[in-house]
């Protein structure tokens, strides 16, 4: 069976969801239903360090692939967080080559990066090897992903598919549609227009390019694979019970 960096790598299908609420027993039971990895969130939720590290124990005990949105391309921010050993990071506002090459550096101990030394849980707290640490599991085993949520990044994407170290591209698609002045207009031409750009600039490169999107609805998930998309994080915690939620309450004023 194919890890999900694999399957990253091979742009094969990947998929996810997104956790913003604060209990780890949502990432333990999500983590159980067989999705890929979950994202994470602590740019836009009130997920400090020391529920985040709850988080990924809870992840660990499902065995599913964490993946940690932080809240800037910050070298600073990077650390604190693969310190706590996710299986991945990823970095939002990525637009220009220099930008990207930044947050993979910042993934990485000298000589390749920048990366100051001092994993915690990331080693088992000292139990693994640190030699392995170093050069296999940051090496050859972190997941990176940085977002697209620029036009300018679009416009360079061609460019930051060369950089070796990144697993993959995540459209933002509601900061991109602002970018050019059409904000949550996700689903219009020109945003469209500018994601289907991006998803061919990926796919040209051998790049994986995936979407984050708060709907769990069939027909635009589909939209999204259709063009191409082939990693998609789909729904949250929050959406996911106050779907289910709603659904089980109309049956119920339907009685």
């Amino acid at each position: 069976m194919k890890t999900t960096k694999e399957k990253l790598q091979a742009c094969e299908k990947v998929m996810g969801m997104h956790v913003l609420l604060a209990d780890p027993c949502i990432s333990e039971l999500c983590g159980k239903l067989g999705f890929d990895f979950l994202w994470i969130d602590t740019e836009h939720t009130a997920i400090d360090y020391h529920i985040l590290i709850t988080h990924l124990m809870g992840a660990a005990a499902s065995g599913c692939d964490t993946i940690v949105r932080i809240p800037w391309n910050d070298a600073v921010l990077a650390k604190r967080v693969l310190e706590q050993g996710p299986s991945g990071i990823l970095f939002p506002m990525v637009s220009t080559p220099e930008e990207l090459d930044f947050a993979m550096k910042s993934t990485l101990y000298p000589p390749l990066g920048t990366r100051g030394f001092g994993p915690i849980r990331a080693v088992d707290y000292a139990i693994m090897d640190q030699e392995e640490y170093i050069h296999h599991r940051t090496v050859e085993k972190m997941i990176r992903m940085v977002q697209i949520e620029t036009k300018t990044a679009v416009d360079n994407l061609e460019e930051m598919c060369k950089n070796p170290w990144v697993d993959c591209f995540m459209i933002g698609p509601c900061d991109l549609s602002a970018s050019i002045g059409h904000l949550y207009k996700i689903y219009e031409k020109p945003t469209t227009d500018l994601i289907r750009s991006a998803a061919q600039k990926c796919r040209d490169a051998g790049k994986s390019i995936g979407i984050s999107i708060a709907t769990e609805n069939p027909e635009q998930i589909h939209f999204w694979y259709d063009m191409g998309i082939n990693v998609i994080s789909c729904g949250s915690d929050t959406s996911h019970i106050i779907n289910g939620a709603r659904r089980t309450l109309e049956h119920l004023k339907a009685l």
